[in-house]
């Protein structure tokens, strides 16, 4: 088997084993194998292949990793869905009691209940969403 074609099964092994750890790291090791293999279709010598491959991976471990993982980690992310919800209106559909009841929040149907333990609404009421707790909207009367 050519040499080129096992560093290239390492650096897609690599790149595929960091899909699972998502550390960066392997995904260095990874560039490295990928230019080892295209040294190895210059030059015949193992050696120089090894050497190849530890050099970039150093140089992507030591010059890449950091700035790549700062740029990753610095984000703000994206903002869950179901917080764009909170403070939306909703029509009651089923009785909304301590523990029952249905909205119909932004054309769909959620289960809900009222934020104040005691309150009861009934099917018409026009709500408000106050939060969103796992599957279940916290509502309150418009006022």
């Amino acid at each position: 088997m050519p040499a080129a074609l096992i560093w290239l099964v390492a650096a897609l092994a690599l790149a595929g084993a960091e899909a699972l750890t998502g550390d960066l790291f392997l995904l260095m090791l990874g560039g490295g194998a990928l230019a080892a293999a295209g040294s190895s279709l210059i030059f015949d010598d193992v050696w120089v292949h090894g050497a190849v491959f530890a050099v970039v991976s150093v140089l992507l471990l030591v010059l890449v990793r950091p700035a790549l993982r700062k740029h990753f980690q610095s984000g703000k992310g994206l903002p869950e869905p179901a917080k764009a919800l909170e403070g939306k209106s909703a029509l009651v559909l089923d009785r909304v009691g301590r523990h029952e009841g249905q909205v119909k929040l932004e054309g769909e149907v959620w289960t809900a209940r009222p934020l104040n333990e005691n309150d009861v609404y009934e099917p018409g009421d026009h709500v408000t969403v106050v939060q969103i707790d796992g599957a279940t909207a916290v509502v309150q009367k418009v006022v």
